[in-house]
């Protein structure tokens, strides 16, 4: 079983900076495509960026193109995100998640970690 937790929120300003991180239990988790989520409260859970297996290409919800970055680091078993002036809006519970073969659909999921912006 893949382990993964994520690590970083905190209460910022609007206009901050932010690194998410994601650590896995074990190297078994550079195979994934990896993806971030986030949870408001009364709102569902909506993907944020996503990242391929390799790194090579990444992915982002139109709502934080420009201002979110994904990476990732095989090496250590981690992924990070990385928020550039956030806003209120983005104050959310942010988690990783793990796609997986065959089914291809993302299996594995921290437990998440706060995020909250004040105005």
């Amino acid at each position: 079983q893949v382990h993964m937790v994520e690590s970083g929120g905190e209460l910022v300003q609007a206009g901050a900076f932010l690194r998410l991180s994601c650590l896995a239990s074990e190297r078994t988790f550079n195979n994934y495509a990896m993806g971030w989520f986030r949870q408001a409260p009364g709102k569902e859970r909506e993907f944020v960026a996503g990242i391929t297996w390799s790194g090579g290409s990444t992915t982002f919800a139109d709502s934080v193109k420009g201002r979110f970055t994904i990476s990732r680091d095989n090496a250590k078993n981690a992924v990070y995100l990385q928020m550039d002036s956030p806003k209120p809006e983005d104050t959310a519970v942010y988690y990783c998640a793990a796609k997986v073969a065959p089914t291809l659909t993302y299996a594995y999921w921290g437990q998440g970690t706060q995020v909250t912006v004040s105005a």
